[in-house]
């Protein structure tokens, strides 16, 4: 994932990005339940790391 510093502690921001550096897409496609590049799934993830690093 992406290395957590103190300002990055907004998992939002996290995601965001992700999307800029094309590791995301921008929009849930909704057609695969497991995909690797879901901006939701991206962001549960962000969430659980953050959560995590605490």
């Amino acid at each position: 994932m992406v290395v957590l510093g103190k300002k990055d502690a907004d998992p939002r921001k996290v995601v965001r990005k992700l999307m800029k550096a094309g590791k995301v897409k921008k929009k849930c496609c909704r057609s695969k339940p497991r995909c690797k590049k879901c901006p939701v799934l991206a962001l549960q993830r962000a969430k659980a790391d953050i959560k995590k690093a605490a």
